[in-house]
């Protein structure tokens, strides 16, 4: 394959979706893939329906139309209640995949999509998981809420009710196989713990111990990941490896769009911050 963009948590600025595109048709991209928390920011299910339906389904059909592929998945900002919405927009195009609990193959490579991250303070709860059973929940901001269609199911007791469900960890353990760890690529929106790529602004890491030991064992070609969209700037790192995975971690810039391009047959990469035009 040759190159590929990876962008991540464009929380639904369309400038910033135009230029990935527009980047990929200068670079003659053969694949972008999108890393998650993709539809606006915030708690509002008319504005996200919307932007799917308004946006990124005729964007997709540029993709096609241009013979690029994409590969995306929803993550912990994007409201659950819309999957159907996403699964039937992306189904509509045959370069375009919904890549959340998924396998892709494209050319020798199989790209493996998690949209499920470890629990934050913040009240939505779509995506959160424990990370594993002996997982200490933070500080909470309010009553845990899951979107529903058109409104919210509340949580009075999100930490037990978290229990019931299965953890980062296990869920892990539940993606499809790949033939080849070599030559697979994990899309996770949640980055793994100790490498830097889970900085937050004030200094806590808050990155995932299950996603660190599962690459560890799996030992894949590469992983990709965002949510901590300031990590690379506090940190100091945006890429990192474990044993033989390069894991990536590109951050989102409130100044600029922040875009991966790489190669995996050479496996270079190259972290790119680009201006509103």
């Amino acid at each position: 394959m040759g190159t590929f963009l990876f962008v991540t948590d464009l929380h639904g600025s369309r400038w910033k979706y135009e230029r990935t595109l527009g980047l990929a048709e200068e670079l003659r991209a053969e694949l972008v893939v999108n890393g998650g928390d993709m539809f606006p920011h915030g708690r509002l299910h008319e504005e996200q329906a919307r932007f799917l339906r308004d946006f990124l389904d005729p964007l997709f059909a540029r993709y096609q139309a241009a013979g690029i592929r994409h590969l995306g998945l929803t993550a912990n900002d994007d409201l659950r209640a819309h999957d159907p919405l996403f699964e039937s927009v992306c189904g509509k195009y045959p370069l375009v995949g919904n890549l959340a609990g998924r396998c892709i193959a494209v050319g020798p490579h199989e790209f493996i999509g998690m949209n499920l991250v470890t629990d934050f303070p913040f009240r939505l709860k779509d995506r959160a998981r424990m990370d594993a059973r002996d997982f200490r929940f933070p500080p909470q901001s309010g009553r845990g809420i899951l979107s529903i269609p058109g409104g919210w199911e509340e949580i009075p007791d999100w930490p037990a009710y978290a229990g019931t469900l299965p953890t980062i960890e296990e869920e892990l353990t539940r993606l499809p196989e790949p033939r080849d760890p070599a030559r697979a690529v994990y899309v996770l929106h949640g980055p793994p713990s100790g490498l830097g790529l889970d900085v937050c602004r004030g200094g806590a890491a808050v990155g995932s111990p299950a996603t660190l030991a599962f690459l560890e064992k799996r030992q894949p070609l590469l992983s990709l990941h965002g949510h901590i969209h300031e990590s690379p700037e506090v940190s100091g790192a945006w890429k990192a490896t474990i044993g033989r995975t390069v894991c990536i971690q590109p951050g989102q810039s409130a100044d600029g769009l922040a875009v991966v391009v790489g190669h995996l047959e050479t496996m270079t990469f190259e972290r790119r911050i680009l201006a509103d035009p």
